[in-house]
């Protein structure tokens, strides 16, 4: 097997495969922590961390935002005679990226991968060629994918919603696009699918019926789970939150949210949850809330992999780049289980004036250096042990006697009621905040 994938034509000329060449290294274009082969536990990074590339952002975002015109103009459009040949050239591109960057995934919405018809009929067969595309350049490189999605958000038809439209007519839409995006995923052994409901909420309560849309969401979400278990999927269901933007209001707000929402409707044995770190910011959480709620939940699956930024309201989509942040969420992954069909997708894209072919590379060379970097501390934090005896010790009231009573549910309301101390000084315990944070700085300094 050739080092990397050349189709086409090679579009990142002058790169190469990316090593690892240490912490020492200056080299924007090395690895300085993420080693695909190195051993953390009995695991490999590789294996924990589960790299996938995001074919939206990588491969379509052209840097144009509200106040001007597209900044980056990609080959594999410009040198293309008709729109399916852009996409022919933009898959050769992916390929050759992900092999010299050394990501075993991608994930992909289906506008992405193939450009839309005139009808259902005409987007699925533009789609079923671009799928039989992708699956011989999976089997020359040994690339996966992920997970697949529909996009339900661009087209103006959405404007109002898809599975929540007020529009019958809008909701069929929506679920042809699915069941084909389903069928998409199945053929390429994606190991998820993703339901992301950009428009899946209100703008005005005055024009909204709130529950019967909810309804409208939980039948469709429930039919393709269905048509996908029937015609052989066998992966993972995921739900994504975001509480706003497009929306006034999005009905999976956040993770907590989305489980009351499983739950109401009987779907939360089904699905788990796509937690991205700028949509918890967006909801007034931070990263390590979303995740540490999902494992609590028993619904953590997948994770798109970006940050915001604090100084703005919207979703920015920016590379990671805290080795803080990232210890904290591999800390909860890692608790959580690890990932299973999940993984960390760079649902990021690089900034309207990074316009070097090499600025791709190097925004997800940092972004896997810092989560690998989290990795290395966060399996350090656990192996010491000494965060984790801290929790335990905590909360060990509850381990026996009394305590253990109550945890099990084996004492009256009444009886709790009569145990409760005499000393005025009870629940005056120190927390140790600021002595356990400065042990999680500890272990990210000591990085190596």
């Amino acid at each position: 097997m050739a080092e990397y994938f050349v189709g086409h034509k090679e579009y990142f000329p002058g790169i190469g495969k990316i090593r690892c060449e240490g912490p020492k290294s200056d080299n924007p274009l090395a690895f300085k922590f993420y080693n695909p082969d190195r051993k953390v536990g009995q695991k490999t990074m590789r294996e924990h961390l589960r790299f996938a590339v995001a074919y939206w952002h990588s491969f379509g975002a052209d840097g144009t935002d509200p106040f001007g015109a597209a900044t980056h103009i990609h080959p594999w459009t410009s040198d293309a005679r008709n729109p399916m040949e852009a996409h022919e050239h933009k898959l050769d591109a992916a390929f050759e990226f992900f092999t010299k960057l050394g990501v075993d995934f991608y994930c992909f919405h289906d506008r992405d991968l193939a450009p839309e018809g005139q009808t259902p009929i005409e987007s699925e067969k533009n789609l079923a060629h671009m799928v039989s595309l992708a699956h011989e350049r999976q089997k020359a490189t040994g690339v996966r994918l992920l997970w697949g999605t529909a996009n339900l958000f661009s087209h103006p038809r959405y404007m109002n919603g898809a599975a929540t439209n007020p529009e019958f007519g809008v909701v069929a839409h929506a679920a042809a696009q699915v069941k084909a995006a389903i069928d998409a995923t199945i053929e390429l052994g994606g190991q998820g699918y993703v339901f992301w409901g950009g428009r899946e909420g209100y703008m005005s309560l005055l024009n909204t019926n709130l529950k019967r849309e909810k309804d409208h969401l939980a039948r469709f979400l429930t039919m393709a789970r269905d048509y996908g278990r029937a015609h052989g999927f066998k992966g993972t269901f995921y739900i994504e939150p975001k509480p706003m933007e497009p929306m006034k209001h999005q009905y999976d707000f956040d993770v907590e949210t989305v489980a009351g929402f499983l739950r109401a409707y009987g779907l939360d044995k089904d699905f788990r949850v796509n937690i991205e770190a700028n949509h918890a910011e967006l909801a007034g959480h931070d990263f390590q809330h979303e995740l540490e709620t999902a494992a609590a939940l028993g619904i953590f699956g997948s994770v798109d992999a970006n940050r915001g930024d604090p100084r703005n309201g919207w979703d920015t989509d920016q590379f990671p780049n805290n080795v803080y942040d990232t210890t904290l969420a591999m800390l909860a992954i890692l608790r959580a289980g690890g990932f299973t069909t999940g993984g960390l997708n760079f649902d990021a894209k690089i900034r309207r004036n990074s316009v070097d072919p090499s600025d791709l590379f190097e925004a997800h060379i940092g972004g896997m250096d810092a989560f690998a970097a989290g990795l290395l501390a966060a399996h350090r934090i656990l192996e010491d042990g000494k965060l984790v005896a801290f929790v335990r010790q905590r909360y060990s009231s509850f381990d026996a006697g009394d305590g253990k009573r109550f945890e099990d549910g084996r004492m009256k309301f009444e009886e709790l009621a009569a145990l409760a101390p005499a000393s005025p000084d009870v629940g005056r315990t120190s927390g140790k905040q600021e002595r356990l944070e400065n042990l999680i700085m500890q272990y990210v300094l000591g990085v190596e």
